[in-house]
């Protein structure tokens, strides 16, 4: 459902694309992800969402952040807010949805099709907005788990699903060998 000489931006809800993968049993590989974009139409933007922990010393994902920001993508941060809950748990709140939001409806002038890699059934009030304004979305995410980790509501109102479980092979790392293993030398 793509055409070669549409122009795509990718909108990434890296967090929920992240627990997507998990759930399914694979880490993605960025580089893969945009060649296989840019092959499928021209490619404008790769936009990647995420929040981060500002005053954590090392955070897991400041080396992806960093890489994609020097491999094409167009990286949008900000901090997460820490607070602690009613259960005294400390808990870590980030969410870009808005932020995913205006940029799409900014950027929806210039564009034929969005990707978008989220199955928050926040995102449907924007995907029909976009949709009114003459752009086709294409929604990422899955429905092989248990629960399924995109809203109905999103998937229905999508003028494509995209099962990530389906995209693994194009544009998922391969398995790292277990640590101490031998990598399979005997």
């Amino acid at each position: 459902m793509f055409y070669k000489d549409e122009r795509l931006a990718l909108f990434i809800d890296g967090s929920n694309l992240y627990a997507a993968a998990k759930t399914l049993g694979f880490d993605i590989d960025y580089k893969l992800l945009r060649q296989e974009f840019m092959r499928r139409g021209k490619l404008l933007r790769a936009f990647y969402y995420t929040a981060l922990l500002e005053n954590d010393e090392y955070s897991p994902i400041r080396p992806l952040v960093d890489w994609l920001n020097y491999n094409g993508f167009t990286m949008v941060t900000k901090p997460a807010k820490e607070y602690t809950d009613s259960m005294g748990r400390r808990k870590v709140k980030g969410n870009m949805d808005i932020e995913l939001a205006v940029d799409a409806m900014e950027l929806a002038p210039h564009v034929d099709h969005i990707v978008i890699f989220s199955g928050d059934g926040d995102f449907r009030p924007l995907v029909e907005s976009l949709q009114r304004q003459g752009v086709r979305i294409s929604v990422v995410s899955t429905i092989r788990s248990q629960p399924p980790m995109i809203s109905d509501d999103l998937r229905r109102q999508a003028d494509n699903f995209i099962e990530l479980e389906d995209l693994r092979d194009v544009i998922g790392r391969p398995p790292r060998e277990p640590a101490g293993g031998d990598g399979g030398n005997r």
